[in-house]
């Protein structure tokens, strides 16, 4: 697998189809995986589970949804953290949990639909030979952050459920897709919130113990010969990043305790950086502890400084890949070519 580039995900094109042959035929050469980019529904990402999965659950209530359109249209994606779904666990209710296992919620089903389109057209010479197909699925806490909950004690009554809804989901995925052929990334972004505390009500100094709990029920039962990677993420809900922190300390951190308690080898580390090219902000990856993982920093934006920003990141950290800051999913379709000619300009000029 080629270490010089990643997407982390979403692509925000028709079918999963038109994702393979325009990203995929022409970066697929520098890509260890290739994702389908997410389409449909999964473009809105956490919204997603919210309105497909928990908004449906017989024991949730939905307390606040995105507000309609001006013209009283529904609109299901959240257009910042304030205009987000909110639920509140029922009465009389102790756990939230999850049927149809390993099904529930939708990442298996589309995943393995995916991945035969994949294969038919790297059968057919239309994406490269040896490009693994990669499954990128929001981390639990991602899916349930605290916002979700007006009463903190709720989120507590979901989590164990979706966990277990979550491994049984990835359990299906890796019964149904050949082992060599597969690569999951979980993307966390609410865990980097916690990292640097701006989250209320939950200090940085304990975020790592709030946090490696769904590492250790996940990750130890993906076997060995499937890629695991994590996606380090600020943020692009309400514009990114939704947060601008001192240094990338806090991302360093997690991503350690991450690959410390996987259980299993670690196959790629993603790490955002900032449009920002002082010391003070990159001197922290110096502490990155990859132990044998892939290294790629998300440095794919404003490209009049992107060779300025790699040459400061490799004061710290000398052997690493390049990508984006996060998915496009985001991001207007029209903006896609210009994206697709940014990531050849940095594989090519690297």
């Amino acid at each position: 697998m080629s270490q010089e580039l990643l997407l982390v995900g979403s692509v925000p094109m028709d079918t999963t189809q038109d994702v393979f042959q325009t990203f995929g035929a022409k970066l697929g050469k520098f890509l260890p995986a290739m994702p389908d980019g997410e389409v449909g529904p999964r473009r809105h990402w956490i919204s997603r589970v919210h309105y497909h999965v928990l908004a449906l659950h017989p024991d949730l209530e939905v307390v606040q949804q995105p507000a309609k359109d001006e013209d009283g249209t529904e609109h299901i994606a959240p257009r910042n953290a304030g205009d987000s779904w909110m639920f509140k666990v029922k009465d009389g209710v102790n756990q939230i949990k999850f049927g149809e296992k390993g099904w529930r919620l939708g990442y298996a089903h589309e995943a393995i639909n995916s991945y035969f389109v994949f294969a038919t057209m790297r059968d057919k010479g239309q994406v490269p030979k040896g490009l693994r197909f990669q499954v990128s699925m929001p981390m639990v806490n991602s899916v349930l952050p605290p916002r979700l909950f007006p009463d903190v004690g709720d989120r507590e009554k979901v989590i164990p459920g979706y966990t277990e809804a979550l491994r049984a989901e990835v359990e299906t995925i890796v019964s149904k897709i050949p082992h060599e052929d597969l690569a999951i990334q979980f993307d966390c972004s609410t865990e980097l919130q916690d990292a640097y505390g701006v989250i209320p009500g939950f200090p940085a100094e304990t975020a790592i113990e709030r946090n490696i709990g769904q590492i250790e029920a996940i990750c130890p039962h993906i076997p060995e010969q499937v890629a695991l990677g994590f996606h380090m993420c600020f943020g692009t809900l309400g514009g990114w990043p939704r947060f601008q922190p001192d240094d990338i300390g806090g991302a360093v951190g997690m991503a350690n305790a991450f690959i410390e308690h996987s259980g299993r080898q670690v196959s790629w580390i993603h790490i955002p950086l900032l449009n920002r090219t002082d010391d003070a902000f990159y001197a922290p990856l110096a502490g990155l502890e990859p132990q044998g993982a892939w290294v790629f920093l998300g440095v794919i934006h404003n490209m009049e400084s992107l060779e300025e920003r790699i040459a400061v990141a490799r004061k710290y950290v000398t052997d690493f890949g390049l990508a984006a800051y996060c998915g496009f999913g985001r991001v207007p379709p029209p903006e896609l070519p210009n994206i697709l000619a940014d990531h050849l300009k940095a594989v090519n000029n690297r």
